[in-house]
């Protein structure tokens, strides 16, 4: 799948790097493929700052450090939780974008109760915030996480060609 993707992540880079720009990343449902395929870049860390894998409550809490309150009437895998998480992402790293993506992938139920094959992309930047929603409608989580994983990267493509 890295190799799919990569020549996108290129393009994710070279947009990046003609702002002087950085990015900072909260992966969810798609499990660390959006920094894994990032990272193929050779010298990403001209524009890649960090991220995490946010797949408890705990890591939540240690990415985003904010009070439990802020996510209050909030749903995982919603486009409101991902944009808290893309905001939060963003000033924690101290990065100039953020992207996160909050999702059931399916193989088991979602503790929100989200129906698998849902995934929520938030992404905000210096100009703005914009969210997307893809939906597989599948159960099938390894297809599901590379589903998602192609529509966030996609999506944020898009988002720096605007």
């Amino acid at each position: 799948m890295l190799a799919q993707v990569h020549p996108q992540a290129i393009r994710i880079a070279q947009a990046l790097r003609d702002r002087g720009e950085k990015l900072a990343v909260a992966d969810g449902a798609t499990g660390g493929l959006i920094m894994a395929s990032l990272l193929t870049v050779p010298g990403a860390l001209d524009f890649f700052v960090g991220g995490g894998v946010v797949y408890s409550f705990r890591a939540r809490d240690v990415l985003f450090d904010q009070p439990k309150d802020a996510y209050k009437g909030m749903r995982g895998a919603s486009e409101d939780y991902a944009l808290l998480q893309a905001r939060s992402i963003r000033a924690n790293f101290q990065a100039d974008w953020g992207i996160a993506e909050s999702g059931s992938v399916g193989g088991s139920d979602h503790p929100t109760g989200a129906p698998a094959g849902r995934s929520c992309v938030a992404v905000v930047g210096p100009d703005g915030e914009w969210t997307h929603v893809t939906v597989t409608g599948s159960n099938d989580r390894i297809a599901n996480m590379e589903a998602f994983t192609k529509g966030a990267l996609g999506f944020l493509e898009d988002v720096l060609k605007r």
